[in-house]
């Protein structure tokens, strides 16, 4: 909100207060100044002149020579390349030893031999918002419309003596989204009188125009209210309104048209002016759009609306979208001599989802989004029949035609005192919150420590205890509420075991070279419908009721599909590979039709794909695979002391048949591992992807019953044995692990698998699987006799278990 420092000088004497004293009160006060605007940007020496004569210029077709009077006692010969300059205009003339803005300095001058004593000057020139000007007032000289004496300062002529003061308003202060709101609000932080213009409703002369206003939607426009006035005359509005309104960043556009903006920012009720001749019938109906109706609006843009969509109509078309634009049909032209002005109340709620819907925001319906004052709309529209009538001519030829469905009701609000500073943490006189209360204008009753204040329509944002305490703090003044440190039992903030437990398994993501991510809770159906979840085979996903696009519909179910996007982004951006993983919350539910909240799980899913290490002069491109990923998620394991996983070989719909498996703890299923589907992967322009998800709860449960335990380092020296086995190839590696470390007992310290191979020299159907297995005792040193003898007893147990053979 852009507010005229002159303007509310005009409600609120601000005499010995300046712009930035204003401004500091209104930040101390809650309402924060973004920034002060002097208009005039340190124009000095322009003042108004007559242009007398214009000859051309003798050596430069583009250049004329003009006379102008500019109060100086001889008129000023001025040299002006402008193509609008012309006799018996008034101009503004910048006199030698002038500056504008950009510290440009007027001098005297010879331009092509012809001297020049000063500068005819443009809006821009004079850093006036010339974008926001009349198209033949952006081009050259600007022209001063209205009579006045030459040598007069321009700056008061073209309000370039003001000051404007950026308002950052919080939605909630819809209030100060007016003059009249800012007025109130500054009244009360100075604690002066406020002057507000006087209305009323101007009567009908001679025969009266019929109006007739039927409201089909009651809900959505409970108030509309209109007047008709006939013979006015379309015309530049006033410069003094031209100035207010471009202040406020306004166009000027004609007189009508500038009187309905000026009232919308002085009184915050956004009125519209139709041509009555356009209006069949006299009828105004105020209903819900119906099923592909369109509407063409001011801008030449043709509108296709919704059955949620507000329309003005007359007995036969729509002639406007309420709240938000008017119709192209009924907009008031030069040849328009009747008006019929509109006054309403909308609810903010449709006009929200209008201008959402169509893509359309404008002054009207960013301030019915907001909520506008009801006990205005009439006030608005008398005052604009009167400036119509004052500026535009014409006569009033109806009474004002209202409907209103319901009445307004007061809103009381009770404050308790002992509340008051309770959370105040001062002590607040109760003269002083009843002083406050009168500064507010908010009648009050006191009581057994209780203010009963009735609050006006005006200030929406009140309705419950705790917004009256602001009040009297913002203008008791926050600086005298003093800082105290909080009191009471407190206690050192420490993370839970769950929680130290994740952050020991994100270090060791990152230590691995992954990249944490953090995905939306919501995704779309085909998404989850490209990768099976072993996990939650039950789940059902959860269609959320107004998703804001068809990639946000669902509540996700498992992380992996959501990784591979966000891979997908990546490669396109010319990353030669990623590792990623993310740590979030799946919401699962077996309800087609949600009776109770879903349950909201933890779970961990990460994703390699590309080279992840960029190529190395010894060696090329380091591309992880699937025993890649699976070293990290076992170290993973053992640092949070979870070390005995087990692999078991799984085909679940979107990945590779032969490399995926679900990882098992204590034989529960926790997870997945494996190779994306080429064929999925390959939709997301991705090469060979591998991914994991894990389920924390049992992971967490398991790791946080595990007790640490600490050993001495061993005395005694190991000794290594290598084992090549032949076996069918159809073993799993795992099984033959299993055997080996409990035939090994004790004394087995550890099992490597080093080498896997198949081929012709092992036979068909068979596979060469090669261990390391190192042997060690904790009080004495292994001999060759025990370690050969414990070895033998492995191999026995591998032969008659899985029918192994030593390669030879």
């Amino acid at each position: 909100m852009l507010v005229s420092y002159q303007w509310l000088n005009q409600y609120v004497d601000l005499t010995g207060v300046t712009p930035e004293q204003l401004a500091e009160e209104l930040t101390r006060g809650g309402v924060e100044v973004d920034s002060i605007q002097p208009l005039d940007q340190g124009v000095k020496k322009v003042v108004t002149g007559h242009v007398r004569k214009v000859e051309p210029h003798p050596d430069a077709d583009r250049l004329q020579v003009c006379t102008v009077d500019a109060g100086q006692g001889e008129p000023l010969q001025i040299v002006c390349g402008a193509p609008n300059v012309a006799e018996g205009q008034m101009v503004p003339v910048a006199l030698p030893g002038a500056r504008l803005p950009g510290g440009v300095k007027i001098k005297k001058s010879k331009l092509r031999g012809v001297s020049s004593s000063g500068m005819i000057c443009s809006a821009k020139e004079l850093g006036m918002p010339d974008k926001l000007l009349p198209k033949e007032q952006q081009e050259g000289i600007l022209t001063l419309s209205e009579p006045s004496d030459t040598g007069e300062d321009v700056k008061p002529i073209l309000g370039l003596d003001d000051v404007v003061l950026e308002l950052d308003l919080t939605p909630n202060r819809s209030d100060c989204l007016s003059m009249w709101g800012v007025a109130y609000e500054v009244a009360a932080l100075l604690d002066r009188e406020i002057h507000l213009p006087e209305t009323k409703e101007e009567t009908p002369e001679g025969k009266e125009k019929e109006i007739e206003i039927v409201l089909d939607a009651e809900e959505d426009c409970p108030f509309y209210a209109a007047q008709v006035i006939e013979g006015i005359r379309l015309g530049p509005s006033p410069r003094w309104m031209q100035n207010r309104l471009l202040a406020a960043g306004v166009r000027p556009i004609n007189n009508v048209v500038d009187i309905t903006n000026y009232v919308m920012l002085e009184y915050g009720q956004p009125l519209h002016a139709f041509d009555y001749s356009q209006v069949d019938g006299g009828e105004i109906v105020v209903r819900r759009a119906g099923t592909g109706e369109t509407v063409t609006t001011l801008d030449g843009v043709t509108r296709a609306c919704n059955e949620e969509t507000l329309l003005i109509t007359d007995e036969t078309k729509p002639i406007g979208i309420a709240g938000v634009m008017g119709g192209e049909n009924s907009e008031v032209k030069d040849g328009t001599t009747t008006l019929l002005l509109e006054s309403a109340y909308f609810a903010p709620e449709s006009i929200r989802r209008t201008a959402r819907h169509l893509g359309l925001r404008s002054e009207a319906s960013s301030r019915f989004e907001k909520g506008v004052d009801p006990e205005r709309i009439l006030p608005a529209l008398q005052r604009a029949v009167e400036l119509i009538r004052q500026y535009a001519g014409g006569k009033v030829v109806s009474r004002i035609k209202s409907e209103r469905i319901g009445a307004i009701d007061d809103v009381t609000v009770e404050l308790r005192h002992q509340r008051l500073t309770g959370l105040l943490g001062v002590q607040v006189e109760k003269e002083s919150v009843i002083d406050i209360f009168r500064r507010l204008r908010f009648p009050t009753e006191v009581g057994d420590g209780v203010y009963r204040v009735q609050v006006p329509s005006r200030r929406p944002d009140i309705s419950i205890e705790v917004d009256l305490i602001e009040e009297v703090a913002r203008l008791y003044g926050y600086d005298r509420i003093p800082t105290t440190l909080p009191w009471g039992q407190q206690s050192p903030g420490a993370l839970t075991p769950e929680q130290r437990l994740r952050r020991v398994i994100r270090h060791t993501l990152r230590d691995a070279g992954f990249h944490e991510v953090v995905n939306y809770s919501l995704t779309s159906p085909a998404r989850l419908n490209e990768l099976d979840s072993v996990l939650q085979e039950e789940a059902r996903p959860i269609r959320i009721s107004m998703p804001m696009s068809d990639e946000r519909k669902v509540l996700r179910t498992t992380l992996l599909p959501q990784l591979m996007e966000t891979a997908e982004y990546n490669i396109h951006r010319r990353e030669t590979g990623v590792a990623l993983f993310e740590l979030g919350r799946v919401f699962i539910s077996q309800e087609k039709k949600l009776s109770r909240q879903p349950d909201e799980r933890w779970m961990l899913a990460g994703l390699v794909t590309g080279a992840v290490h960029p190529p190395h002069w010894q060696k090329g491109e380091n591309t992880p695979d699937f025993f890649t990923l699976k070293g990290h998620l076992e170290m993973m394991f053992a640092r949070i002391g979870l070390g005995t996983l087990t692999f078991e070989a799984a085909q679940p719909a979107g990945y590779h048949p032969g490399r995926t498996a679900v990882i098992k703890q204590d034989g529960d299923t926790i997870g997945l591992i494996g190779q994306i589907h080429p064929k999925t992967a390959a939709a997301h322009d991705l090469g060979d992807t591998y991914g994991f998800e894990l389920e924390l709860a049992p992971i967490v449960e398991k790791a946080l019953q595990q007790n640490l335990r600490y050993q001495t380092l061993p005395k005694y020296p190991d000794t290594t044995r290598d084992l090549a086995l032949v076996v069918d190839e159809k073993i799993p590696v795992a099984d033959l692990d299993r055997t080996i470390r409990s035939a090994g007992g004790e004394l087995l310290r550890s099992v490597s698998l080093f080498d896997v191979f198949t081929g012709e020299q092992v036979g068909k159907g068979k596979k060469s699987v090669a261990f390391s297995l190192t042997y060690q005792a904790a009080d004495h040193t292994l001999t060759d006799d025990e370690v050969n003898q414990l070895h033998q007893e492995v191999l026995n147990r591998l032969k008659a278990e899985h029918d192994a053979l030593l390669r030879q």
